[in-house]
């Protein structure tokens, strides 16, 4: 069991890190803001998807919140990435995509760990 609750945390914390450090930086990097203008989003939606990254990871990382609020989480980021991946091989950028398929697959561990634990009444 200490070997699920390791591969939970691990999987949990990479996503969590990255989701913070993302959203953090649709707020506070020009560059971002610059690449969603790129893209042809409007300036509202990076900064909502800032917004529900930065509140996603800490629903992921806080153990008290109910599995089925995490579960939001998890689905939103699985849209998320999968959007990510998408959208780079549209503009013809695919450098992102192999980041963000680990992401997805981090995501993926961390979801199926997570009910592991909590079968198991850890």
């Amino acid at each position: 069991m200490k070997k699920d609750k390791i591969i939970y945390w691990v999987a949990t914390g990479i996503v969590t890190a990255m989701m913070l450090m993302s959203g953090v930086m649709y707020f506070a990097n020009p560059e971002v803001a610059a690449g969603f203008v790129k893209l042809g989003f409007p300036d509202y939606f990076r900064v909502e998807l800032g917004a529900a990254k930065l509140i996603g990871a800490v629903v992921l990382i806080v153990p008290q919140i109910p599995t089925r609020v995490k579960e939001w989480a998890y689905a939103g980021f699985g849209i998320n990435f999968i959007s990510a991946i998408i959208t780079h091989f549209a503009i013809n950028d695919p450098k992102g995509t192999p980041m963000i398929f680990f992401l997805l697959i981090a995501l993926v561990v961390s979801n199926i760990y997570l009910h592991k634990i909590r079968k198991a009444g850890v």
